[in-house]
Protein backbone atom coordinates (compact mmCIF):
# COMPACT_ATOMS: atom_id res chain seq x y z
CA UNK A 1 0.00 0.00 0.00
CA UNK A 2 1.06 3.48 -0.78
CA UNK A 3 1.86 5.08 2.33
CA UNK A 4 1.61 9.69 1.95
CA UNK A 5 0.11 12.13 2.87
CA UNK A 6 -2.34 12.20 0.11
CA UNK A 7 -4.14 8.73 1.29
CA UNK A 8 -4.97 10.15 3.93
CA UNK A 9 -7.35 13.06 2.46
CA UNK A 10 -10.93 12.55 3.28
CA UNK A 11 -13.71 13.55 1.23
CA UNK A 12 -15.70 16.97 2.19
CA UNK A 13 -18.93 15.91 1.06
CA UNK A 14 -20.99 13.07 0.20
CA UNK A 15 -21.35 13.80 -3.83
CA UNK A 16 -17.61 13.69 -3.82
CA UNK A 17 -17.88 10.04 -2.18
CA UNK A 18 -20.35 8.88 -5.47
CA UNK A 19 -17.82 10.69 -7.72
CA UNK A 20 -15.22 8.37 -6.67
CA UNK A 21 -16.80 5.12 -6.82
CA UNK A 22 -18.21 6.60 -9.97
CA UNK A 23 -14.72 6.76 -11.04
CA UNK A 24 -13.40 3.78 -9.80
CA UNK A 25 -15.62 1.93 -12.59
CA UNK A 26 -13.95 3.97 -15.40
CA UNK A 27 -17.07 4.75 -16.70
CA UNK A 28 -15.98 5.98 -19.94
CA UNK A 29 -15.35 2.25 -20.97
CA UNK A 30 -18.22 0.95 -20.27
CA UNK A 31 -20.40 2.56 -23.38
CA UNK A 32 -18.27 0.76 -25.98
CA UNK A 33 -18.55 -2.49 -24.27
CA UNK A 34 -22.41 -2.05 -24.09
CA UNK A 35 -22.75 -1.10 -28.11
CA UNK A 36 -21.27 -4.54 -28.83
CA UNK A 37 -23.80 -6.34 -26.38
CA UNK A 38 -26.59 -4.27 -27.96
CA UNK A 39 -25.20 -4.86 -31.88
CA UNK A 40 -24.73 -8.82 -30.99
CA UNK A 41 -28.47 -8.50 -29.49
CA UNK A 42 -30.11 -7.27 -32.65
CA UNK A 43 -28.73 -9.95 -34.42
CA UNK A 44 -29.50 -12.30 -32.11
CA UNK A 45 -33.19 -11.02 -32.09
CA UNK A 46 -33.73 -10.56 -36.25
CA UNK A 47 -34.18 -6.72 -35.31
CA UNK A 48 -37.37 -7.07 -32.49
CA UNK A 49 -35.41 -6.83 -29.53
CA UNK A 50 -37.32 -6.70 -26.04
CA UNK A 51 -37.11 -3.47 -24.58
CA UNK A 52 -36.97 -5.08 -20.62
CA UNK A 53 -34.02 -7.99 -21.86
CA UNK A 54 -32.32 -5.28 -23.64
CA UNK A 55 -32.47 -2.87 -20.51
CA UNK A 56 -31.74 -5.99 -18.15
CA UNK A 57 -28.71 -6.94 -20.48
CA UNK A 58 -27.08 -3.86 -20.79
CA UNK A 59 -27.53 -3.01 -16.70
CA UNK A 60 -26.29 -6.91 -15.92
CA UNK A 61 -23.60 -5.88 -18.24
CA UNK A 62 -22.68 -2.27 -16.69
CA UNK A 63 -22.62 -3.80 -13.71
CA UNK A 64 -20.11 -6.73 -14.27
CA UNK A 65 -17.95 -4.10 -15.99
CA UNK A 66 -17.94 -1.90 -13.01
CA UNK A 67 -16.84 -4.73 -10.85
CA UNK A 68 -13.73 -5.44 -13.41
CA UNK A 69 -12.66 -2.15 -13.79
CA UNK A 70 -12.93 -1.41 -10.10
CA UNK A 71 -10.61 -4.59 -8.87
CA UNK A 72 -8.33 -3.64 -11.63
CA UNK A 73 -7.86 -0.33 -10.00
CA UNK A 74 -7.26 -2.09 -6.89
CA UNK A 75 -4.47 -4.22 -8.59
CA UNK A 76 -2.77 -1.40 -10.39
CA UNK A 77 -3.18 1.21 -7.92
CA UNK A 78 0.62 1.28 -7.40
CA UNK A 79 1.51 1.75 -11.06
CA UNK A 80 -1.19 4.55 -11.16
CA UNK A 81 0.72 6.87 -8.62
CA UNK A 82 3.72 6.30 -10.53
CA UNK A 83 1.92 7.54 -13.91
CA UNK A 84 1.22 11.80 -13.95
CA UNK A 85 -1.97 10.85 -16.24
CA UNK A 86 -3.78 7.93 -13.42
CA UNK A 87 -1.58 9.67 -10.00
CA UNK A 88 -5.63 11.07 -9.34
CA UNK A 89 -7.35 8.32 -9.63
CA UNK A 90 -9.54 7.37 -6.48
CA UNK A 91 -7.12 4.43 -5.50
CA UNK A 92 -3.86 6.48 -5.70
CA UNK A 93 -5.26 9.43 -4.14
CA UNK A 94 -6.23 7.97 -1.26
CA UNK A 95 -10.07 9.01 -1.73
CA UNK A 96 -11.31 5.22 -1.35
CA UNK A 97 -9.28 2.75 0.32
CA UNK A 98 -8.94 -0.98 -1.04
CA UNK A 99 -11.20 -2.72 1.35
CA UNK A 100 -14.19 -0.44 0.79
CA UNK A 101 -13.47 -0.63 -2.81
CA UNK A 102 -13.23 -3.99 -2.72
CA UNK A 103 -16.61 -4.38 -0.91
CA UNK A 104 -17.82 -2.57 -3.49
CA UNK A 105 -16.43 -4.59 -6.83
CA UNK A 106 -18.29 -7.53 -5.19
CA UNK A 107 -21.33 -5.79 -4.02
CA UNK A 108 -21.15 -5.19 -7.72
CA UNK A 109 -20.33 -8.15 -9.20
CA UNK A 110 -23.26 -10.46 -7.18
CA UNK A 111 -25.89 -7.65 -8.54
CA UNK A 112 -24.93 -8.38 -12.46
CA UNK A 113 -24.98 -11.95 -11.94
CA UNK A 114 -28.38 -11.78 -9.87
CA UNK A 115 -30.26 -9.61 -12.44
CA UNK A 116 -29.35 -11.74 -15.45
CA UNK A 117 -29.92 -15.08 -14.38
CA UNK A 118 -33.22 -13.33 -12.91
CA UNK A 119 -34.52 -11.60 -15.81
CA UNK A 120 -32.00 -12.51 -18.65
CA UNK A 121 -30.87 -16.42 -18.44
CA UNK A 122 -28.06 -18.60 -16.12
CA UNK A 123 -25.58 -18.45 -19.39
CA UNK A 124 -25.52 -14.87 -19.56
CA UNK A 125 -24.77 -14.45 -16.03
CA UNK A 126 -22.41 -16.40 -16.12
CA UNK A 127 -20.56 -15.40 -19.35
CA UNK A 128 -20.63 -11.86 -17.69
CA UNK A 129 -19.34 -13.14 -14.57
CA UNK A 130 -16.31 -15.15 -17.00
CA UNK A 131 -15.64 -11.30 -18.34
CA UNK A 132 -14.99 -10.58 -14.20
CA UNK A 133 -12.54 -13.72 -13.90
CA UNK A 134 -10.85 -13.39 -17.04
CA UNK A 135 -10.05 -9.69 -17.01
CA UNK A 136 -9.01 -9.79 -12.97
CA UNK A 137 -7.35 -13.05 -13.10
CA UNK A 138 -5.55 -13.47 -16.63
CA UNK A 139 -5.12 -9.85 -17.74
CA UNK A 140 -4.71 -7.61 -15.01
CA UNK A 141 -2.95 -10.50 -12.78
CA UNK A 142 -1.11 -12.64 -15.15
CA UNK A 143 -0.70 -11.11 -18.39
CA UNK A 144 -0.42 -6.96 -17.77
CA UNK A 145 2.35 -6.86 -15.81
CA UNK A 146 4.77 -10.26 -17.88
CA UNK A 147 3.69 -10.38 -21.42
CA UNK A 148 3.87 -8.55 -24.64
CA UNK A 149 0.74 -9.95 -25.77
CA UNK A 150 -1.31 -8.69 -22.64
CA UNK A 151 -3.30 -6.76 -24.86
CA UNK A 152 -3.60 -9.41 -27.45
CA UNK A 153 -5.01 -12.35 -25.00
CA UNK A 154 -6.72 -10.01 -22.75
CA UNK A 155 -8.85 -8.73 -25.33
CA UNK A 156 -10.75 -11.49 -24.32
CA UNK A 157 -12.19 -9.90 -21.64
CA UNK A 158 -13.55 -6.98 -23.84
CA UNK A 159 -15.28 -9.20 -26.13
CA UNK A 160 -17.59 -11.46 -24.14
CA UNK A 161 -20.44 -8.36 -23.59
CA UNK A 162 -21.24 -9.56 -27.33
CA UNK A 163 -21.61 -12.91 -25.85
CA UNK A 164 -23.59 -11.96 -22.90
CA UNK A 165 -25.97 -10.29 -25.42
CA UNK A 166 -26.32 -13.34 -27.84
CA UNK A 167 -27.27 -15.51 -24.76
CA UNK A 168 -29.35 -13.39 -23.44
CA UNK A 169 -31.75 -13.47 -26.55
CA UNK A 170 -31.01 -16.98 -27.44
CA UNK A 171 -30.09 -18.46 -24.43
CA UNK A 172 -27.34 -20.03 -26.64
CA UNK A 173 -24.31 -19.27 -28.64
CA UNK A 174 -23.80 -19.82 -32.18
CA UNK A 175 -21.30 -19.07 -35.19
CA UNK A 176 -22.69 -15.62 -34.89
CA UNK A 177 -22.19 -14.70 -31.82
CA UNK A 178 -18.64 -15.87 -31.56
CA UNK A 179 -17.99 -14.20 -35.03
CA UNK A 180 -18.96 -10.96 -33.53
CA UNK A 181 -16.76 -12.00 -30.31
CA UNK A 182 -13.68 -12.59 -32.80
CA UNK A 183 -14.23 -9.57 -34.40
CA UNK A 184 -14.24 -7.68 -30.95
CA UNK A 185 -11.04 -9.73 -30.60
CA UNK A 186 -9.35 -8.93 -33.38
CA UNK A 187 -10.34 -5.12 -32.96
CA UNK A 188 -8.70 -4.52 -29.52
CA UNK A 189 -4.78 -4.48 -30.38
CA UNK A 190 -4.95 -2.11 -32.72
CA UNK A 191 -7.24 -0.20 -31.39
CA UNK A 192 -5.29 -0.33 -27.40
CA UNK A 193 -1.67 -0.10 -29.55
CA UNK A 194 -2.34 2.49 -30.82
CA UNK A 195 -3.20 4.29 -27.27
CA UNK A 196 0.17 3.05 -26.02
CA UNK A 197 2.29 4.44 -28.62
CA UNK A 198 1.02 7.66 -27.21
CA UNK A 199 1.45 6.79 -23.83
CA UNK A 200 4.44 4.64 -24.43
CA UNK A 201 6.83 6.73 -21.72
CA UNK A 202 4.41 5.97 -18.65
CA UNK A 203 4.32 2.58 -19.91
CA UNK A 204 7.92 2.12 -19.95
CA UNK A 205 8.57 4.12 -16.70
CA UNK A 206 6.43 1.31 -13.93
CA UNK A 207 7.21 -1.53 -16.25
CA UNK A 208 4.54 -2.82 -18.15
CA UNK A 209 6.02 -4.29 -21.03
CA UNK A 210 3.45 -2.95 -23.98
CA UNK A 211 4.81 -3.92 -27.11
CA UNK A 212 5.75 -0.76 -27.72
CA UNK A 213 7.93 -0.25 -24.70
CA UNK A 214 9.33 -3.77 -25.51
CA UNK A 215 9.71 -4.55 -29.56
CA UNK A 216 9.54 -0.27 -30.61
CA UNK A 217 7.02 1.24 -32.60
CA UNK A 218 8.17 0.19 -35.77
CA UNK A 219 7.07 -3.35 -34.61
CA UNK A 220 4.09 -2.49 -33.35
CA UNK A 221 2.68 -0.67 -36.18
CA UNK A 222 3.32 -3.58 -38.02
CA UNK A 223 1.26 -5.55 -35.85
CA UNK A 224 -1.59 -3.41 -36.06
CA UNK A 225 -1.27 -2.83 -39.67
CA UNK A 226 -2.15 -6.62 -39.58
CA UNK A 227 -4.69 -6.87 -36.99
CA UNK A 228 -6.70 -4.06 -38.81
CA UNK A 229 -6.86 -6.22 -42.44
CA UNK A 230 -7.91 -9.26 -40.45
CA UNK A 231 -10.64 -7.37 -38.39
CA UNK A 232 -11.95 -5.79 -41.67
CA UNK A 233 -11.76 -9.03 -43.30
CA UNK A 234 -13.43 -10.59 -40.57
CA UNK A 235 -16.26 -8.04 -39.77
CA UNK A 236 -17.77 -9.39 -43.61
CA UNK A 237 -18.05 -12.91 -42.50
CA UNK A 238 -21.75 -11.83 -41.17
CA UNK A 239 -22.70 -11.29 -44.69
CA UNK A 240 -20.93 -14.61 -46.33
CA UNK A 241 -21.10 -17.29 -45.34
CA UNK A 242 -23.38 -16.68 -41.86
CA UNK A 243 -25.75 -14.37 -43.54
CA UNK A 244 -26.81 -13.30 -40.14
CA UNK A 245 -26.14 -9.60 -41.85
CA UNK A 246 -27.09 -8.06 -45.18
CA UNK A 247 -26.14 -5.57 -47.78
CA UNK A 248 -26.77 -2.46 -45.38
CA UNK A 249 -24.48 -3.70 -42.82
CA UNK A 250 -22.21 -5.33 -45.51
CA UNK A 251 -21.64 -0.98 -46.85
CA UNK A 252 -21.17 -0.01 -43.26
CA UNK A 253 -18.65 -2.31 -42.77
CA UNK A 254 -16.96 -1.93 -46.02
CA UNK A 255 -16.60 2.41 -45.77
CA UNK A 256 -15.69 1.89 -42.00
CA UNK A 257 -12.75 -0.53 -43.21
CA UNK A 258 -11.40 1.47 -45.59
CA UNK A 259 -10.93 4.39 -43.63
CA UNK A 260 -9.56 1.85 -41.05
CA UNK A 261 -7.11 0.56 -43.02
CA UNK A 262 -6.18 3.97 -44.43
CA UNK A 263 -5.47 5.40 -41.56
CA UNK A 264 -3.48 2.50 -39.72
CA UNK A 265 -1.72 2.78 -43.54
CA UNK A 266 -0.55 5.69 -42.64
CA UNK A 267 0.30 4.82 -39.07
CA UNK A 268 2.71 1.61 -40.51
CA UNK A 269 4.37 4.45 -42.67
CA UNK A 270 4.92 7.30 -39.80
CA UNK A 271 5.50 4.71 -36.76
CA UNK A 272 6.70 7.55 -34.39
CA UNK A 273 3.92 10.63 -35.06
CA UNK A 274 1.94 10.33 -32.01
CA UNK A 275 -0.52 12.41 -33.61
CA UNK A 276 -1.21 9.94 -36.04
CA UNK A 277 -1.52 6.92 -33.87
CA UNK A 278 -4.34 9.23 -31.69
CA UNK A 279 -5.90 9.61 -35.12
CA UNK A 280 -6.29 6.10 -35.10
CA UNK A 281 -7.29 5.37 -31.77
CA UNK A 282 -9.69 7.91 -31.89
CA UNK A 283 -11.44 6.53 -34.79
CA UNK A 284 -10.96 2.98 -33.69
CA UNK A 285 -13.55 3.62 -31.21
CA UNK A 286 -15.82 4.97 -33.84
CA UNK A 287 -15.49 2.17 -35.85
CA UNK A 288 -16.53 0.02 -33.51
CA UNK A 289 -19.58 1.76 -32.46
CA UNK A 290 -20.53 2.59 -35.82
CA UNK A 291 -20.39 -1.04 -36.79
CA UNK A 292 -22.52 -2.18 -34.43
CA UNK A 293 -24.77 0.19 -34.91
CA UNK A 294 -24.57 -0.97 -38.51
CA UNK A 295 -25.42 -4.31 -36.96
CA UNK A 296 -29.07 -2.94 -35.22
CA UNK A 297 -29.67 -0.94 -38.31
CA UNK A 298 -29.64 -4.07 -41.12
CA UNK A 299 -31.55 -6.27 -38.53
CA UNK A 300 -34.66 -4.14 -37.96
CA UNK A 301 -37.64 -5.20 -40.07
CA UNK A 302 -38.20 -2.50 -41.70
CA UNK A 303 -34.67 -2.13 -43.28
CA UNK A 304 -34.89 -5.79 -45.01
CA UNK A 305 -38.06 -4.24 -46.10
CA UNK A 306 -36.83 -1.02 -47.55
CA UNK A 307 -34.25 -2.73 -49.19
CA UNK A 308 -36.73 -5.57 -50.78
CA UNK A 309 -38.63 -2.67 -51.72
CA UNK A 310 -35.30 -1.07 -53.40
CA UNK A 311 -34.37 -4.75 -54.86
CA UNK A 312 -38.06 -5.02 -56.45
CA UNK A 313 -38.17 -1.70 -58.23
CA UNK A 314 -34.81 -2.47 -59.61
CA UNK A 315 -36.11 -5.88 -61.33
CA UNK A 316 -38.86 -3.64 -62.30
CA UNK A 317 -36.65 -1.10 -64.25
CA UNK A 318 -34.37 -4.09 -65.41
Amino acid sequence: MIETNVSRRHHETFLQVIQSYYQLTKPRIIPLLLITTAGSMWIAAQGQVDPVLLLVTMAGGTLAAASAQTINCIYDRDIDYDMERTRHRPMPSGKVQPRDALIFAIALAVLSFTLLTVFANLLAALLAFSGIIFYVLVYTHWLKRHSTQNIVIGGAAGAIPALVGWAAVTGTLSWSAWLIFAIVFLWTPPHFWALALMIRDDYAKVGIPMLPVVEGNQATVKQIWYYTLITVAATLLLVYPLHSSGIVYAAIALSLGAIFIRKSWRLLHNPEDRTTARELFLFSISYMMLLCLGMVVDSLPLTHHLVNAVISQLHLVS
